[in-house]
């Protein structure tokens, strides 16, 4: 059954990204109907899947720390390119999308793997342990930078209270790349044992040991399928980019909707990672998986669109509406009284799931003010 999943993995994997070149061929400076349309999303999912899944081959044969790095790198190109080419096509309405993507990766990381690998880790035994020291130390980094890059924006008085000024930016973009930096140093060097990964009872799999290096040769043809992948990711949305904000202007949907939609695919593979791994009670593996996401998601692609805002025609808004300020200190809230003990139930795994659900259901159907900051 292993090797069955195994190969079907490395098939597909293989198979994506020239296919979505030659999807991306075939669309290129066309209008795009029903079918079309369809095509493009279904390669861009499977190109961005491929890139984070050659990524993590790459990764395995670098090791750590910079494993880690190589695959958060690759997820902040997908985020970013996704983000620019759809800022650049979509007009006035897509000002946000910087931030409903970053927030929406927040909100999937902190609440929806963390609450799944709770919830699957405390199964049979009824209690899931991690070590609470190394989670909490990246809980606060997280907490920290969505504030200062999120939360501050609303409370500085530019344009409605939504963005920062030059300065403002230019510090939010080098905090954050200097704590993601910290962090990551942190995790590798003389204070390790405040890593999360840092648990006897329950040591995570991390990469380059759970799995055996790839050779020299296979991590080349990943390296070459990740760059053609990536680029793939970039073309499609730059073809589909019309058409998916069309969409969402005639389905009468708020536009962070297209944030939770960029997010989610180039998550799935840690959600699936951690899943797995909270199947072998090695829970604090997923937890290292979400906290970590959620750290390179702000920590790289804040200044990376802060760069890409130079070139940008319109403005660049993040801050959070009132709605959104009001589920993140709630995740905050429950994810310390989580972390705190060490050791958590089903039932918090459950809470994170139902703030997921609530988040879902308000990107959806918002209340009318939720972008409106007070």
């Amino acid at each position: 059954m292993a090797l069955r999943r195994r190969s079907t993995i490395m098939t597909w994997s293989l198979l994506g990204p020239p296919a979505a070149v030659a999807v991306l061929a075939v669309t290129w400076g066309r209008d795009l109907g029903p079918v079309l349309m369809l095509a493009v999303a279904v390669a861009l999912i499977g190109a961005a899947l491929s890139a984070v899944h050659h990524a993590g081959v790459v990764a395995r044969l670098v090791g750590e720390p910079f494993g880690s790095l190589v695959l958060a790198v690759a997820v902040t190109v997908i985020q970013v390119g996704l983000i620019v080419v759809l800022m650049t096509s979509g007009g006035p309405q897509t000002a946000s999308l910087a931030r409903d993507t970053v927030f929406a990766a927040v909100m999937i990381t902190v609440n929806g793997i963390v609450g799944l690998s709770l919830l699957v880790g405390a199964r049979g035994h009824g209690v899931a342990a991690f070590n609470p020291k190394g989670t909490g130390t990246a809980l606060a980094t997280v907490a920290s930078l969505t504030t200062l890059t999120l939360v501050l924006p609303t409370f500085t008085g530019n344009r409605a209270g939504l963005e920062f000024s030059p300065p403002q930016l230019t510090f939010a973009a080098v905090v954050s790349l200097l704590l993601y930096g910290m962090f990551t140093l942190t995790r590798t060097g003389p204070h390790l044992h405040l890593s999360p990964a840092a648990v006897a009872e329950n040591p995570p799999t991390e990469i380059g040991r759970s799995l055996r290096p790839p050779t020299a040769a296979v991590a080349g043809l990943s390296l070459i399928l990740l760059v053609v992948a990536l680029g793939a990711v970039v073309g499609l949305a730059k073809v589909g980019a019309p058409s998916i904000v069309g969409a969402v202007r005639d389905a009468a949907l708020p536009q962070s909707i297209v944030g939770v939609g960029i997010a989610g695919p180039v998550l799935l593979p840690n959600a699936i990672a951690a899943v797995r791994a909270a199947q072998r009670r090695q829970v604090q593996t997923g937890l290292d998986l979400a906290l970590g996401s959620a750290m390179a998601s702000i920590g790289l692609t804040i200044p990376a669109v802060a760069v890409a805002s130079i070139w940008l025609d319109g403005p660049l808004l993040l801050g959070l509406g009132p709605t959104q300020r009001v589920l993140l200190a709630l995740t905050v809230v429950v994810t310390i009284l989580t972390v705190v003990p060490g050791r958590a139930t089903r039932l918090q795994g459950g809470l994170h799931l139902a703030l997921l659900t609530a988040y879902v259901v308000l990107c959806i159907n918002p209340y009318p003010a939720s972008d409106v900051p007070v």
